[in-house]
């Protein structure tokens, strides 16, 4: 069972979020009047946050079949679709599988993977100390976000350790982030994109 937030009206928008994403955690960057015009629709992905930790592995298209089925259980025939980082490569694959559940599709910070070029393989960092992932993380959102300035923002820096689920007391990643970074690593719709009208 998938855990999902259903907020607003208007337009429905589904929001797929980034690698190890939890709605616990993840509130304020998705707040405000940036979504006001739309039904919004978010959810833990499979393993994350309240959502079940079936066992693996899993795939891109077990993440893709989840969203879909997660329209189907609120009642939605088709969506806007925003996807985040991770959110964009499973947005890629619900669009490429599920072509009539995606009215638009909008894919931010994300890749293809294969030929098309690969995202940063986060699956590597998964054994680095929290404090060290942060930095390796913070620095491949924005190379300007280094040392000296992560000392000066703290309260940025505490807001995106909350965020990736790697604060104080953190014993790394859990099953469910594990079985989610194995299928990042092997993502790939470059050759399918093309199929996505």
């Amino acid at each position: 069972a998938l855990n999902y937030e259903l907020s607003g009206s208007g337009e429905p928008l589904l929001l797929i979020s980034g690698t190890g994403g939890d709605l616990r955690r993840t509130r304020g960057m998705v707040s405000g009047d940036t979504f006001a015009p739309f039904e919004l629709l978010k959810y833990d992905q499979r393993g994350l946050g309240q959502s079940a930790v079936p066992d693996g592995p899993y795939t891109m298209a077990d993440y893709a079949a989840d969203g879909a089925a997660l329209l189907d259980g609120v009642g939605w025939a088709d969506a806007l679709v925003i996807g985040v980082s991770f959110g964009g490569m499973v947005a890629q694959e619900l669009a490429i599988r599920s072509p009539e559940r995606v009215r638009r599709l909008v894919l931010s910070c994300t890749s293809a993977g294969g030929a098309g070029g690969s995202s940063y393989p986060l699956h590597e960092l998964a054994d680095t100390a929290p404090d060290d992932a942060v930095a390796q993380r913070m620095q491949l959102m924005d190379s300007r976000w280094d040392a000296a300035w992560r000392a000066a923002h703290p309260d940025v820096v505490a807001m995106l350790t909350d965020a990736f689920g790697l604060g104080a007391g953190a014993d790394g990643v859990d099953k469910g982030q594990q079985l989610q970074l194995e299928a990042r690593s092997h993502h790939d719709t470059s050759s399918r994109l093309g199929s996505i009208t």
